[in-house]
């Protein structure tokens, strides 16, 4: 049995649908991330996770035991908040002990495991500094300890890493997987990064409109997508008008070219349009050779960023699309210049018009 349950969940303020027919269930120990743009619904589900918000309709269970209307301080919940809240007045080891305190545990087993909240976030020898000496890093480090201090089986956390530098950030990502591993503790993480949540999570669910559109582990999600939707915010993409080209279902035409691709049995009939996707990063300058799909185009623009180049390419028939390449080997696509590219076909990706969309 999943250690948390939600079913047919739905939120509506007023006139407003906030979240309709959430379903999802998440294992013990696992890291799952709500992702999706602002106003998607993935706060507003944390928040009823939490017991901060009611829904209007469906339950959540955790072990099977129905929770949706157990206020927040009985669920065993701990909360990360953007903002950190942690207390100004009160010192590092203070703010990791208060929610024991709040628990009533002893002095002797507060004084133990604010030590091993310390060690296990690194702040050692910052236990006695306030918030306001630290640095963001620092103090999202106590948020974390402070919420994990009193052994919650889940841990809920709201865009925690959003107000810290990229490089920061990237640190701290590593941190709370490394936080993840080592305790055990099922995390439920809310975020709008796309990276951040390929880079964590053991599976993603991608909110739009307040529906969960599809759920997965990030490279199923990356690679295989089955909405225009998460095909275009999980990662850059290029896409493609196509269309069906004979009766086997095994030709596809677009940017110019024909190429095999399977295409599910009755779906499509000869001529129906398709849409074709192909990320950046799987473009290459050279012809084709053996299975590889080749196809010409004209270089609109080279932008240098670093170890690669954007290019952007314009195809035989006015589509336009971006290749990401070492600087090496971009040395070719030169603006105004015809150049051969090239595909492997198992990084083009197909989907009928009517599963393009969200």
């Amino acid at each position: 049995m999943a250690l948390l349950v939600i079913d047919d969940l739905a939120k509506t303020y007023d006139k407003v649908t906030a979240l309709t027919g959430i379903n999802l269930s998440v294992e013990a120990g696992e890291f799952v991330t709500l992702l999706g743009p602002s106003g998607s619904g993935k706060t507003t589900l944390l928040m009823s996770l939490a017991g901060f918000t009611t829904p209007s309709k469906g339950t959540i269970r955790l072990d099977g035991k129905d929770i949706t209307h157990v206020d927040p301080e009985d669920r065993n919940f701990g909360f990360v908040f953007q903002g950190y809240a942690l207390f100004p007045h009160l010192t590092v080891a203070n703010n990791i002990a208060f929610s024991l305190r709040v628990r009533k545990w002893e002095k002797a087993r507060i004084a133990t495991r604010v030590s091993e909240m310390l060690s296990l976030v690194g702040l050692d020898n910052l236990a006695e500094r306030k918030p306001r000496e630290l640095s963001g890093g620092q103090q999202q480090r106590v948020a974390i300890a402070r919420a994990l201090a009193f052994g919650p089986r889940i841990l809920l956390l709201d865009e925690p890493l959003s107000a810290l530098d990229r490089m920061l950030r990237e640190t701290m990502q590593k941190e709370l997987k490394r936080l993840h591993r080592e305790t055990g503790v099922t995390f439920v993480y809310v975020t709008h990064d796309q990276e951040e949540a390929i880079a964590m999570s053991d599976r993603i669910a991608v909110f739009n409109h307040g529906r969960i559109v599809e759920i997965g582990p990030p490279r199923d999600l990356y690679k295989k997508p089955s909405t225009r939707f998460v095909a275009g915010f999980l990662g850059e993409n290029n896409f493609l008008s196509g269309h069906r080209a004979d009766d086997d279902a095994t030709k596809v035409e677009a940017f110019g070219t024909r190429f095999g691709f399977p295409l599910a049995k009755g779906r499509e009939r000869p001529g129906d349009s398709l849409t074709v996707w192909v990320r950046p990063e799987d473009i290459r300058i050279g012809q084709a050779t053996g299975d590889e799909i080749g196809f010409r185009a004209t270089v609109v623009e080279n932008a240098f960023v670093g170890a690669l180049e954007r290019i952007l390419l314009r195809t035989a028939t006015g589509e336009q699309m971006v290749a990401t390449l070492r600087s090496e080997a971009a040395v070719a696509a030169v603006p105004g210049q015809i150049i051969d590219c090239r595909i492997d076909p198992s990084a083009i990706g197909v989907l009928p018009n009517e599963a393009s969309g969200s």
